[in-house]
């Protein structure tokens, strides 16, 4: 019914392609409309779709997917985490690709365990969980590949101009507007689980920015023009995100990350600070390398390279 817009499709259409009866099909819009969908029904005409929910829903997203993506959504209204529920599904043995999106999140976190607040404030919290064929050396890179690629998908999709903080922020206006969360299950020569979590701000708070937010964070809604349809933007990102997947599996994506963090990159060229245990390391900020690695220039004009999981960035 979504393809027909605001035309009428029929009930004996809608039961020969669905191949269920007149009967099961009323019943299954029944429970439709106590999901916040709203169909009228005209004689001789058939059903129209006149309202859907305006918050995410599973079949929503289904049905807005590319149909040659074989991909499994579960929406939950609440968790404690995306990622750890996509972990626990992985373990019990679930078929992927597999996305995790959540309303809320109780326990919500971002990188070195940092918390990151998700009240069910119309944002996007959503986690692939997939089984790479790929070596667990090459892992660093995916964090910086899938987060040159949802910038590019955002500022195709918003027409505005995000930017990626190394190692995994989106940032707008020099505010951040999220996070990729990237964690995985190892064993010797091969990466058994991955989950790549996204913490996304689609709409300030009613309230605004408050506390240790107000003048740090920044929602979609606040720089774009374009209204955002929450199901079909989710579905876009979800076939964007499993496209850089596949890229990235089958080493297509070196040229294009350095091209896009070229162009995204939000440190590039600044004095920044990082810190390696107790120590502090100053320079300027000169992109980064095939391994996801941050280069970092010295007054001596010597670049060096520094590793996620090594330093950290000082705050400013």
């Amino acid at each position: 019914m979504l393809e027909a817009g605001d035309g009428f499709v029929s009930g004996a259409a809608l039961a020969t392609r669905l191949g269920i009866s007149r009967v099961a099909i009323w019943q299954h819009m029944e429970k439709l409309r106590e999901q916040g969908f709203a169909f009228e029904a005209i004689r001789s005409r058939g059903y129209r779709l006149c309202a859907r929910p305006q918050t995410l829903h599973s079949l929503l997203i289904a049905a807005h997917l590319n149909a040659n993506l074989n991909c499994r959504i579960s929406a939950l209204e609440t968790v404690d985490s995306t990622n750890d529920e996509a972990m626990r599904q992985l373990a019990q043995g679930v078929e992927t690709p597999l996305v995790v999106i959540a309303h809320q999140q109780t326990r919500g976190r971002g990188r070195m365990g940092r918390e990151w607040l998700s009240e069910r404030n119309g944002n996007l919290y959503l986690t692939f969980a997939l089984r790479p064929k790929i070596s667990p050396t090459r892992l660093a890179t995916i964090t910086p590949w899938i987060g040159v690629s949802l910038c590019h998908f955002i500022a195709s999709y918003c027409r505005i101009s995000p930017q990626i903080k190394w190692p995994n922020d989106l940032m707008l206006n020099g505010r951040k507007a999220g996070g990729i969360l990237t964690e995985a299950r190892i064993d010797t020569d091969r990466i058994r689980d991955l989950v790549i979590g996204f913490g996304l701000n689609l709409t300030q708070p009613p309230q605004g920015w408050t506390g240790a937010l107000a003048g740090r964070a920044i929602a979609l809604n606040e720089v774009s023009d374009t209204p955002l349809d929450v199901n079909h933007f989710a579905a876009a990102l979800v076939g964007r995100v499993l496209s850089a997947c596949e890229e990235f599996s089958l080493q297509q994506h070196e040229a294009r990350l350095i091209e896009l963090w070229e162009r995204f990159d939000h440190l590039r060229n600044r004095e920044i600070t990082l810190l390696f245990g107790r120590d502090e390391i100053t320079g300027q900020a000169a992109g980064i390398d095939l391994d996801g690695s941050l280069l970092l220039r010295h007054e001596s004009g010597e670049i060096q390279r520094y590793r996620a999981g090594e330093v950290t960035l000082a705050k400013r």
